[in-house]
């Protein structure tokens, strides 16, 4: 009856999605092609719209054998939405949601996208040095209580200081454009925010005082496993192999593209909605530092292990009833 009222519920969701938001393709397949279509699920705005119109712009796709189209939607909650009912087949989310999903009952699965996190970035005259220097300091954090980098930050804390960043400090939980509009008028005294914006404030001047992967080393965790992927459902995958490796060849050449060439960037420069020189090409930097490099037995370990510290940490809350990682989360060819 659960599993019902679930699958119910988001179909009722998607309707209303569809209704509201209007999955909207802003770049259509050919009609005449007898190529398969794999439609993505983007933000119009969002990093991952650079290298998917990378691909478009390229040929990536027709050279790969398959038709991409990309479906604009109004936030992550909608791709993953639009994912479960149907109307989309690939968007990108993180592992752990992809592992709670299957935990309940829902076959997806993750292929890596991206390493990059986030990080602490502070001002440029901060004397924040460390972790240790976050007592009674206002710190932003991107998301929610239950964000994975912040947890990650006070279970440091408390590890190498003694610290409980939530009675010791003054966290502040908002919208990363807030949060970066609060600190650059002095209203924090740190922010903990996804790369993208952490990217921005360092290109206006201000300092990272410690990555996302600088706190997993600390804590003896796997600092290169991609945080977010590709997300599918498994059922389109092995129905559908050649568009799914389709896919993985067309993004693959466009990342590599990405990390080889400037010129490529250029023709990004809208969608990046970069406001200066510096913000550019930080943003282009920190893209290319999160390219996975390996996607081996050996990172999908990491993940498993680094999936039992969230789960130690931020509780059912975070993962759902799974104390591990659900098997079949990381596609490895469908064996």
């Amino acid at each position: 009856m659960a599993a019902g009222c679930t699958r119910r519920t988001t179909l009722l969701a998607a309707a209303a999605l569809l209704a509201s938001v209007a999955l909207r393709p802003v770049a259509a397949a050919d009609p005449a092609s007898n190529r398969p279509v794999v439609r993505a699920g983007v933000l119009k705005f969002g990093t991952v719209s650079w290298e998917l119109d990378t691909v478009r712009a390229n040929g990536f796709d027709k050279q790969a054998g398959i038709d991409l189209q990309l479906v604009e939607l109004a936030g992550n909650p909608a791709t993953q939405v639009a994912l479960q009912a149907g109307a989309v087949e690939v968007i990108v989310s993180d592992w752990l949601w992809v592992s709670r999903m299957r935990s309940k009952g829902e076959a997806l699965c993750f292929i890596p996208y991206s390493t990059a996190v986030g990080a602490l970035v502070v001002p440029a005259s901060s004397a924040i040095a460390g972790v240790g220097d976050l007592r009674g300091k206002r710190i932003g954090v991107a998301g929610s209580p239950l964000d994975k980098s912040w947890l990650l930050l006070k279970a440091l804390a408390t590890d190498r200081h003694g610290l409980s960043l939530d009675r010791d400090a003054q966290p502040f939980f908002a919208a990363p454009p807030l949060l970066n509009s609060k600190i650059a008028d002095g209203g924090l005294d740190a922010v903990l925010t996804f790369w993208p914006f952490a990217a921005r404030l360092e290109a206006k001047g201000m300092r990272v005082s410690m990555t996302v992967s600088d706190m997993l080393e600390a804590l003896g965790q796997p600092a290169t496993v991609p945080a977010i992927g590709y997300v599918f459902r498994e059922e389109w995958a092995r129905t559908s192999p050649a568009a799914l490796a389709g896919f993985q060849a067309a993004t693959g050449q466009a990342k590599t593209l990405l990390a080889q060439s400037d010129a490529a960037w250029e023709r990004l420069a809208p969608l990046m909605q970069a406001e200066d020189g510096a913000t550019f090409r930080t943003l282009r930097d920190r893209y290319r530092d999160g390219i996975p490099r390996r996607w081996t037995e050996e990172e999908r370990a990491g993940a498993a292990k680094l999936y039992a510290l969230l789960a130690r940490l931020g509780g059912p809350e975070l993962v759902g009833d799974a104390p591990t990682i659900a098997p079949g989360t990381f596609w490895t060819g469908g064996a």
